[in-house]
């Protein structure tokens, strides 16, 4: 059964006024599907649509064209229902009375239909095991950033949903915290049977947590798999050889050309995409040593996303990120009228 299906979902909205008026499709036909009991990872680099298809996947957006249902209900016609059936962490983090921590999700708690006493229950064991212990009767505003991002996290899982939608959940948290949520995701499948939807643009969280893989950029949909299956795409392993003496990089240059793809020096390195490396690297080793050509060092890496992502787009995660950053410095903001003032 799949918990989350969309068709052609299309979101436009538009910068300028007048005759500057002028469309911009930030999701453009997006497809997916999310099984019941996954983990999928929902990768691509900021702007790229990841949080605007959240956005209309939680009812929180209405799409400008294509359907999509969650849970089995609708998201335009049944938007009560599926709010009511889902977890939802946002990028942006929750707002906050002046009710203490505690305070604060046993009531939200209690919208979901709880209980005062299963609500104080399920709320200390998430504040235990997302390291907010001590802290129930603090007040948010007097939190730290990292202990916020905890809570809106419990405020998120607080009704125990069955499908739950993390936008960007462990930006802000330290590494311990990090890897604390990390463990806590994986629990929720794990022993809660919940189908999971992360947005994330760390490379390492989407490889680590996700049972496949969707990449959006541009606002369309570039692949989904498995990790596995992304990285094989890949053209082979990332071999670089530093060479004693500068003057032999070209002799192992040639000689790495035989095996190799893409093969790139300097000074003193060569790198290149090797195709079954562990097999393949012992002959160079050989051929080089037969040349009287000495190395520092070898270092072979696996593909990476970032890797699979260079494949589809022609540049780096990272890369793209950068251009994002640049372009939000400059360019109007963007809303569905026009430009925000």
């Amino acid at each position: 059964m799949d918990m989350i299906h969309a068709r052609g979902l299309v979101q436009t909205f538009y910068t300028g006024r007048g005759k500057q008026k002028r469309e911009v499709r930030a999701v453009d036909g997006v497809d997916l599907h999310v099984a019941e009991g996954e983990v999928v990872g929902f990768l691509g680099p900021n702007g790229a649509g990841k949080t605007t298809t959240l956005r209309m996947l939680t009812t929180l957006l209405r799409p400008t064209a294509g359907t999509a249902t969650v849970n089995g209900y609708d998201v335009v016609q049944d938007s009560v229902q599926v709010r009511r059936s889902i977890g939802y962490v946002s990028q942006a983090g929750g707002t906050f009375s002046q009710a203490q921590a505690g305070d604060e999700v046993v009531d939200h708690g209690m919208l979901y239909g709880m209980s005062r006493r299963d609500a104080v229950k399920r709320g200390h064991e998430l504040f235990g095991q997302l390291q907010l212990d001590g802290l129930w009767e603090r007040m948010p505003k007097n939190m730290s950033g990292g202990q916020k991002r905890r809570l809106d996290i419990v405020m998120g899982l607080i009704h125990d949903p069955t499908l739950v939608f993390l936008d960007e959940p462990t930006t802000g948290l330290d590494p311990q915290a990090r890897a604390n949520l990390w463990d806590h995701i994986a629990k929720l499948r794990t022993e809660r049977g919940a189908t999971v939807f992360l947005t994330t643009h760390y490379l390492d969280e989407a490889d680590a947590l996700s049972d496949r893989i969707i990449i959006i950029d541009n606002g369309t949909i570039v692949a989904a798999d498995t990790a596995e299956n992304l990285k094989a795409q890949v053209s082979g392993d990332l071999v670089s050889l530093e060479v004693a003496a500068g003057e032999h990089v070209e002799v192992a240059s040639k000689r790495l050309g035989v095996i190799a793809s893409d093969v790139e020096t300097d000074a003193r390195h060569v790198r290149g995409r090797v195709r079954r490396a562990g097999r393949e690297v012992p002959g160079l080793l050989r051929a080089l040593e037969s040349d009287g050509v000495a190395l520092d060092s070898i270092e072979i890496v696996k593909p990476t996303l970032d890797d699979v992502f260079l494949t589809l787009t022609g540049r780096s995660l990272r890369d793209a990120e950068a251009e994002q950053s640049s372009e939000s410095e400059t360019a109007p903001s963007l809303t569905k009228e026009g430009v925000s003032q």
